[in-house]
């Protein structure tokens, strides 16, 4: 090989990289012609088949947030097919399904590419997260701005260790997930209530992801952009959490 020149390895990992995110961009749209995360489908293919039921609502609800579905249609389907306990333990398994996918598939194939193209964001990702990765991911996933996607990518790029971004991010998601279980599950309560208390619960999970992350934040380069999100201001580029 000439000096300079690309190995085989890195040829690879690129051919891989391009096939992979092709692949990913028809399945998606696959997903979406196919109407896989509708109530329609999930009655269809989903309710009344037993086990079967629950591995396909697993897989096609963990996939969908990988690749950047909003975690809380998840947890709505899950609500309307499975009722509010169950409902809520299957969201929260799927969206946590779809957080390690995401965080291994860009760990393991995008990490330069994506780095590269943010490196600003990557960089204050790993001074948001800091010392205290479990703490700082729980508290970024009980924020009610931000992409669920796009941390799991500058996760997946940045220096922070995986279990404590995976643990950190689960009892994170519980509190939202439970409210939007809530308003979409039919259990047999006036549905008014049920939508009182689903707002209520997410309402109060959010006033807590802001308390503690203004409290533990320690001044992160993130925070004005976290900030100006909370206070529904407008941003000039794309990319919070």
């Amino acid at each position: 090989m000439a000096e300079g020149g690309l190995s085989p390895r890195v040829i690879l990992r690129g051919v891989l990289l391009l096939a992979s995110l092709a692949a990913l961009a028809w399945l998606a749209e696959w997903m979406v012609e196919a109407g896989m995360l509708s109530e329609h489908w999930m009655d269809a293919q989903v309710v009344g088949h037993g086990w079967r039921g629950y591995a396909t609502f697993l897989g096609v609800a963990a996939l969908a947030t990988a690749l950047g579905l909003p975690r809380h249609v998840v947890a709505f389907l899950g609500g309307y097919v499975f009722g509010t306990a169950v409902g809520t333990a299957m969201a929260l398994a799927a969206t946590v399904l779809g957080c390690i996918a995401c965080f291994a598939y860009v760990r393991a194939f995008g990490r330069s590419l994506v780095a590269r193209h943010l490196p600003g964001r990557v960089k204050q990702f790993d001074e948001l997260l800091g010392q205290h990765p479990f703490q700082m991911t729980m508290i970024v996933r009980l924020l009610p701005v931000g992409s669920n996607v796009l941390t799991n990518v500058l996760a997946g790029v940045s220096r922070v260790r995986p279990w404590p971004f995976v643990a950190g991010s689960t009892v994170g998601y519980l509190p939202q997930t439970l409210a939007f279980v809530l308003a979409g599950s039919g259990v047999a309560v006036d549905p008014a209530v049920q939508i009182t208390l689903a707002a209520v619960l997410f309402v109060v999970s959010a006033l807590l992801g802001i308390a503690l992350y203004r409290r533990h934040r320690h001044g992160a380069a993130l925070e004005a952009d976290i900030d100006r999100a909370l206070r529904g201001e407008q941003r000039s580029e794309k990319g919070a959490f």
